[in-house]
């Protein structure tokens, strides 16, 4: 039986021309890996549309698995999510303009949602491949954080598994100059060690 999965990225937002997870979702869609259908799509860095796109996507492809990336500058390490917290608070504005505020992304729903996906054995496989890993147990309050609460949200009661993982910058992008950064192919070769560790389990 072939297990689909979905891989994620945002374009680039802020100051920046490039964002890390588009460019390791460029790679992997590239890419055949045995067993596995792969469907990627680069989302926007708008609240609102970015889950709706999402969502829209997972509606139909009906996929086994969802595996959304970010770029988080400032962690030197390929940061596996725990929790998607139901808030919308922007530190900059989004590639839309908009700001949000202690907004809900599901009003009335629970404060915190967990990843489905098997974080602690993901985090161990990508350290055993010497890529740097750790567990963090938030993705923040921006885009990020908004598209994995949302998706939890709606999968909560299916048999797909999803979650989030953060990505450091990459070394070009001087905009985030003294910030920690990783080689785009380390990346690659850490999302597809994440990618088997999750069909694994």
């Amino acid at each position: 039986m072939t297990n689909t999965v979905v891989v994620t990225g945002f374009e680039p937002f802020g100051n920046s021309t490039i964002n890390p997870s588009q460019e390791v979702v460029n790679k992997i869609k590239e890419m055949q890996l045995d067993g596995l259908k792969v469907e990627t799509a680069i989302l926007p860095v708008v609240f609102g549309e970015s889950s709706a796109k999402l969502l829209k996507l997972v509606d139909e492809i009906q996929p086994n698995f969802v595996i959304c990336l970010g770029q988080a500058e400032g962690r030197s390490v390929i940061s596996v999510e725990r929790f998607a917290i139901n808030l919308n608070d922007a530190r900059i504005a989004d590639n839309a303009g908009n700001r949000l505020s202690d907004q809900e992304v599901i009003p009335g729903a629970p404060l915190a949602l967990s990843s489905t996906l098997p974080v602690k054995d993901i985090v161990q496989s990508i350290k055993d491949a010497g890529i740097p890993a750790e567990v963090s147990l938030s993705a923040g309050t921006f885009v990020c954080n908004h598209i994995f609460y949302a998706l939890q949200h709606k999968l909560q009661v299916t048999n797909t598994k999803s979650g989030f993982i953060h990505l450091p910058v990459l070394p070009e992008q001087s905009e985030f100059q003294g910030k920690p950064t990783m080689e785009l192919d380390q990346m690659v070769a850490g999302i597809l060690v994440a990618i088997r560790s999750i069909i694994s389990n």
